[in-house]
């Protein structure tokens, strides 16, 4: 029986979900904070179940299935799409460096996943000046959006068809899936207003703010708009109807959310809105988010199969016991994951973009796509079957 384990670096806490087939040996969930202040926090969780076929890791921004054994700096560049200032211990992205470093120490057999924007079942043209269409575990969310559609109405994967709404306690991003497959996506940064982040940024905000940390990504949404920027979801819905800011902030949130969704109807005839996240945790937010939806279609959270990891983390590890030879392949196959390739800077045309790839060095082809050269050799290599791991030390 495969072991694989997916996990779901989120912005308030790190879940990992490991299977065996159909059967759950690890379900926890980890502060973020925690694991970036103790990096062998994670290490220790993963070996205690031990040994595994593949862990499929903390991804950012996605690289098309390079192993983390073989990672360098050019590609985890790419992953954290980070400027150097923000590489201080300090900072999350500082951490998530340290984080990864740690892990490549080990034997672990770890994976790294692809974005919405690597996939080829995405056309061209909805990628054009898009980096941010739905980070990795946007996509591994839709990926158990597949799986639990094709169960709730018992249809094959084939058949499914939805738009998934990840509706995190930072952001919110909408991925549109037809046929089994990634279609259409709009990232947590490129997309309506989320609880913590204020969503696609205006480009003469944008421009005014001039060289800002990526901190401010995580800004301006909900919280910050009522001026309560560490309450809970549950505190600012409760206070909604006596509080103007608080009416405003919400109305806002489910007026952006209506016209994204709205957006991805253009592309994908669904036969549901699937909803997860910690908001729609939160009955009164989700009652409200589902009359809105409504007249789309039929609207339901995701019924994943573990009880804590969230629902990235167990669309990770489907895709990992997939991608390993397990009873999962098909959906890996039906989803076309495993030709994901390119980089997230290879549609960009607006005026600098040659600049920004040349920093990040990906590099342009003559056919006009760019590479990053060791991302898309090791892809096409790599066969995760051969990896395994035992406890490290």
């Amino acid at each position: 029986m495969v072991r694989v384990v997916g996990i779901d670096p989120g912005t308030t806490s790190f879940d990992l979900c490991g299977i065996a087939g159909e059967r759950l040996i690890l379900d926890e969930s980890i502060p973020t904070a925690q694991v970036i202040a103790d990096p062998q926090t994670l290490v220790e969780r993963l070996a205690s179940v031990a040994p595994v076929e593949l862990v499929l890791g903390p991804s950012g921004y996605g690289l098309p299935w390079v192993p983390l054994s073989q990672m360098e700096k050019r590609e985890l560049d790419l992953a954290l799409l980070s400027y150097r200032r923000e590489r201080g211990r300090d900072t999350i992205i500082g951490g998530m460096r340290e984080l990864l470093t740690t892990l490549q120490e080990t034997d672990l057999p770890i994976l790294f996943a692809p974005a919405v924007i690597h996939l080829p079942t995405v056309p061209a043209h909805r990628k054009a000046n898009r980096i941010d269409m739905g980070t990795a575990d946007k996509l591994c969310a839709a990926a158990l959006g597949v799986y639990d559609q094709a169960r709730h109405l018992d249809i094959t994967y084939e058949e499914t068809s939805f738009v998934y709404v990840e509706l995190g306690g930072a952001f919110t991003a909408i991925v549109a899936v037809d046929g089994g497959q990634i279609v259409d996506g709009i990232g947590g940064s490129a997309g309506p207003l989320g609880y913590r982040a204020l969503g696609g940024m205006d480009g003469e905000l944008a421009y005014l703010l001039d060289s800002f940390p990526k901190g401010t990504l995580c800004s301006g949404g909900v919280a910050d708009i009522v001026g309560q920027p560490e309450a809970k979801p549950e505190t600012l819905m409760a206070q909604a109807g006596g509080d103007p800011h608080s009416r405003l902030a919400w109305e806002a949130f489910f007026e952006g959310l209506v016209k994204g969704v709205a957006a991805e109807m253009t592309v994908v005839a669904p036969r549901e809105i699937l909803l997860s996240g910690r908001l729609c945790r939160v009955p009164e937010l989700y009652r409200q988010i589902a009359s809105r939806l409504a007249a789309f279609a039929p609207v339901r959270r995701v019924n994943g199969f573990a009880q804590t990891a969230k629902e990235a983390a167990q669309g990770a590890a489907l895709i990992a016991e997939g991608l390993a030879g397990g009873i999962h392949a098909g959906l890996v196959e039906t989803m076309r994951l495993r030709e994901a390739s390119g980089t997230v800077l290879d549609h960009l045309y607006v005026r600098g973009a040659d600049a920004l790839r040349q920093q990040y060095q990906v590099r342009r082809t003559l056919g006009g796509v760019t590479t990053c050269k060791s991302t898309a050799s090791r892809s096409r290599t790599h066969s995760p079957r051969r990896s395994r791991c035992a406890p490290p030390g």
